[in-house]
């Protein structure tokens, strides 16, 4: 039988389970990854579970989000990091050193291997054929402890492309093309996959950069084939002896196909605040805008950084706005430097940021009060860059660009400028210096922990009957954003679960957590897609720790689902979504019998016994996911 490219990877690396769409599969990780802002507690996770070293054939802890060092907790998590790399056997990228996704995909990505990470934009790697997937730091530490990733089997969806990619349109429009046509839920419970003629006009950064926003889709991954542009590339990287030819059979199936004609494309843009409110940019062209911001795992290469040089190179950015570039790793940033890509971008007057995450995750750079900010990142959820107010677009960095120099949104076509054409490096500069490998004398590491790092709480099993009031009602689209904010005052506190929970849900309701713990807990009430965004399980981890017991919600985020299942937080679904309307805020909410009900598979009966009426609630949980549930959480099902 055919079979298409995730079919190949899945097979290859399948423990348990099925291939059919719905089921439940356990997949060998290969690598993990994470990030400083999640790694710090996935790592506690880790120890927890009195693993000696890790058993995944690659692990790398990066440090690229909280690297604003106001105080101690950032350096004092930095420290711990690179000290428990070192006594488990895991690499470890030094701050400095670049992006998580950019700098995997340079040293560390390997075509057919399979990635999870602690990061949604994981399944970057995704570009030259890799399996990469974003998951809870719970998960990824339950790879490192050698045992499978446990997922739905999604649907495969094969995206064809046709046609050649035009002057002025890169691989950011192809996925804002996609996010237009399918939404932010469009791929929950979908792997996309792309193949076709088309590819030919795709370099591989543009590849990367539509599978690292195929998370914006809410897809479980993106994947591309590993051709001969993946092979230059990696041999460029000196990795060339990693590279094989993978890609789909000839006649294989997929659950879905749609086609995509490059010929059609042109700039596109995503308006506030959601990366699928998609036009063309000549459709806004004109609107004054005070920031522009080039950088994120999503626009942070070479290329990217080379083509804005190109446009700027004799001009200067315009006096109503502040533009910065970020070169996404210490490979990039060194790379511009010596070809002299650099000092174009100085005499601009663009500002240039160290290689992290930035303002992409509002860590500094907040736009000024009620102000346009074009950037070239993967959200613009309300709030995200820092200031409540701002207007933030999405847009390629040829768009980024031209609104930097014109001070207004500017389609780049009509700046009367030939494109740039930039050449991929035959060799990029190879210095790993910043990378320290495992240790091969651990025994006598001792892990360095800042008082800022907290315990793991530890958490009851769930009861038989929840009775609890109505915390919070949401509505459709809740982004972990909202949930747990991130930002320079709210990322240090990632390993003090105590400290972070007192900002659970005020962005939108400032009282919330004092109101839980008044309450002592409860339950939360959403619209559709619940969590979307980032991977981040302190979105699980902070509601638990104030007392949520369950959460139900129109629909879910395939990985806030699976970090409320670690946490041991009860996600149930409306049944019929017009009972949606018939919960508020304060109502006192009864679920009863769930462990008789579990058993029996049946729906639960949920009574709100404030309004006197009975609603249905689904659910969809393997026997394994129900183990957890009721011990109260991945940690507590392990200790069993």
């Amino acid at each position: 039988m055919p079979l298409n490219l995730t079919q190949k990877i899945i097979k290859k690396h399948l423990i348990s389970g099925e291939m059919i769409p719905g089921k439940e599969i356990g997949l060998r990780i290969d690598q993990t990854l994470t990030q400083d802002a999640t790694g710090t507690m996935a790592y506690l996770q880790f120890e927890a579970m009195g693993i000696p070293q890790i058993k995944t054939k690659v692990s790398v802890s990066y440090v690229d989000h909280n690297m604003l060092q106001t105080d101690f907790m950032n350096a004092d998590d930095h420290r711990y990091l690179q000290s428990v790399a070192a006594k488990y056997g895991i690499y470890f990228s030094r701050p400095g050193n670049g992006i998580c996704h950019q700098v995997h995909r340079e040293r560390f990505a390997i075509p057919g291997q399979t990635l999870i990470g602690a990061d949604s934009h994981t399944p970057t790697c995704g570009g030259l054929g890799m399996l990469a997937i974003g998951a809870g730091g719970l998960d990824v530490a339950i790879a490192m402890a050698g045992h499978p990733f446990y997922m739905t089997m999604p649907k495969i969806i094969g995206v064809k492309l046709i046609g050649k990619k035009q002057p002025w349109v890169s691989g950011k429009d192809v996925i804002l093309e996609m996010l237009r046509r399918l939404t932010v839920k469009g791929g929950v419970g979908k792997i996309i996959e792309y193949f076709g003629s088309g590819l030919k006009s795709l370099s591989v950064h543009d590849r990367f950069t539509i599978a690292n926003m195929g998370a914006e889709l809410g897809a479980t991954t993106s994947i591309f084939p590993s051709d001969e542009k993946v092979k230059l590339y990696l041999k460029a990287q000196d990795r060339e002896k990693v590279w094989k030819e993978l890609k789909a059979d000839n006649n294989a199936k997929y659950d879905e196909i749609m086609e995509l004609d490059l010929d059609d494309l042109e700039p596109l843009i995503a308006q506030p605040h959601s990366p699928d409110n998609i036009v063309k940019v000549r459709d806004v062209e004109g609107i004054p805008i005070a920031q522009v911001c080039i950088g994120s795992c999503t626009n942070s290469s070479f290329y990217d950084l080379a083509v804005a040089a190109a446009m700027l190179k004799g001009k200067t950015v315009a006096p109503n706005v502040s533009f910065t570039l970020t070169p996404g790793s210490k490979q990039v940033f060194e790379m511009i430097a010596r070809e002299k890509i650099l000092a174009d971008i100085i005499a601009s007057g663009a500002r240039i940021l160290e290689s992290a995450c930035g303002p992409c995750i509002g860590m500094g750079q907040a736009p000024p009060s009620g102000a346009v900010s074009i950037r070239s990142f993967n959200r613009n959820f309300e709030g995200r860059s820092g200031t409540a107010d701002a207007k933030v677009y999405l847009a390629s960095p040829e768009v980024c660009t031209a609104c930097a120099l014109t001070g207004v949104i500017t389609d780049p076509r009509n700046l009367k400028i030939k494109p740039p054409r930039i050449t991929e490096p035959k060799r990029y500069l190879i210095n790993d210096d910043m990378i320290i490998p495992p240790s091969k004398k651990n025994k006598d590491i001792e892990i360095i922990r800042g008082p800022n790092i907290k315990p793991i709480p530890k958490f009851d099993p769930m009861p038989s009957t929840i009775t609890e009031k109505v915390l919070i009602k949401v509505g459709d689209n809740i982004s972990t954003d909202h949930i747990m904010p991130a930002g320079a005052k709210v990322l240090p506190l990632r390993s003090n679960i105590p400290a972070i929970s007192e900002f659970t849900f005020t962005r939108l309701d400032p009282e919330f957590p004092k109101r839980a713990k008044e309450w002592g807990g409860g339950i939360i009430i959403g619209g559709e897609n619940y969590g979307q965004g980032s991977s981040r399980e302190h979105a699980a981890l902070a509601p638990r720790f104030l007392g949520i017991k369950a959460v139900l919600v129109k629909s879910f985020a395939r990985i806030h689902l699976a970090n409320l299942i670690n946490f041991g937080i009860l996600p149930l679904t409306f049944a019929n979504p017009e009972d949606y309307n018939r919960i508020e805020k304060g109502d006192e909410i009864e679920i009863p019998g769930i462990r008789e009900i579990f058993q029996k598979g049946d729906n639960l009966t949920i009574r709100n016994k404030t309004k006197d009426v009975e609603i249905i609630a689904t659910y969809y949980f393997t026997d394994r996911q129900k183990k957890i549930l009721l011990a109260g959480g991945a940690l507590n099902y392990a200790r069993k």
